[in-house]
């Protein structure tokens, strides 16, 4: 009963005392620290727990997973299976009721997520803590999102006062559901500014909003035909002068498992000298990884102009 064995790495009791109404990660398998179980992930989505495979499993395993999920988590009205396996990452109802829309907590913010519509639901659940960190430390702040996707970083940064933020992303469709997450949480969106484009071909439209106290950048690890880290991360860092007030912030996102913090680190050095290491943010406990740098990094630099 192999996938049934993730159970036992999950606190349920804990779990319940930390609040089961917030949306969390329960099991990491796929950092590979539990032998066998590198293919599972689980997420609670409440009402909804969520299992995603990167392997074929065993249906009956399957369903004895789910029914454990269901037996341990009070609110649980729905279990769902996740195959990012197989071609276009089809969703499947294992328990409960088929619901494909909902609007998940964190830490009192509201997200729109949607089971089934694309690869990714709307909200990665590893970024919870960068996102609190920033709902931390932008009071009265110009805030730049690059690569926004559904604007995460800006509700919590408008939760925390921010002044403005300017959130950059190619996908249109994914800015307007951004919207929508700030329309839910009842934010004013005269102080938000979507821009739908390329960042790599409209560095003026950046400009035009700057000086920024904070840039907050959240590559895809690879994006065919459009983003390379290893080759595109340093076209943003070398514009820092142009973008950032003195004592400004760099807070930077790599989740890539063959990139380390040295990446991060050794560009910075080379084409942004002027920026100082401040502090890492560690993901969420749950994220335990078997070789150490290989799952998400996030690292925050001050920049100190020449």
């Amino acid at each position: 009963m192999i996938a049934l064995e993730a159970i036992k790495y999950i606190d349920f009791t804990s779990q319940r005392h930390q609040g089961m109404e917030q949306c969390r990660r329960l099991f990491h398998g796929r950092g590979g620290a539990y032998a066998g179980l590198e293919h599972i992930v689980i997420d609670w989505l409440p009402p909804v727990a969520l299992i995603t495979l990167y392997k074929e499993e065993n249906i009956e395993r399957l369903q004895a997973l789910a029914q454990s999920l269901v037996d341990n988590l009070i609110a649980c009205r729905s279990v769902q299976v996740q195959y990012r396996c197989r071609p276009k990452a089809p969703i499947e109802l294992m328990s409960g009721e088929a619901i494909s829309e909902l609007v998940i907590d964190e830490y009192g913010l509201k997200y729109n997520v949607e089971l089934g519509r694309s690869q990714n639901m709307g909200l990665f659940l590893d970024m919870r803590n960068g996102r609190q960190w920033v709902r931390q430390t932008t009071a009265a702040k110009n805030v730049l999102n690059l690569f926004a996707y559904t604007c995460g970083f800006s509700v919590a940064a408008m939760a925390g006062s921010a002044s403005q933020v300017v959130n950059v992303d190619v996908s249109k469709a994914a800015l307007s559901r951004g919207r929508d997450n700030h329309r839910l949480n009842n934010q004013n969106t005269s102080q938000v500014i979507f821009q739908g484009v390329d960042i790599f071909k409209s560095f003026s439209r950046l400009r035009k909003y700057a000086p920024y106290d904070l840039l907050i950048c959240d590559p895809p690890a690879l994006q065919i035909d459009r983003v390379d880290i290893q080759r595109d991360y340093q076209k943003i860092l070398r514009r820092a002068p142009e973008l950032m007030n003195p004592g400004g912030q760099l807070m930077l996102c790599l989740n890539s498992p063959r990139l380390d913090e040295g990446f991060l680190h050794a560009m910075v050095a080379e084409v942004s000298p002027a920026c100082r290491f401040v502090e890492s943010i560690a993901p969420p406990a749950v994220y335990v990884d078997a070789v150490v740098g290989s799952g998400l990094k996030v690292l925050v630099f001050e920049y100190r102009s020449e």
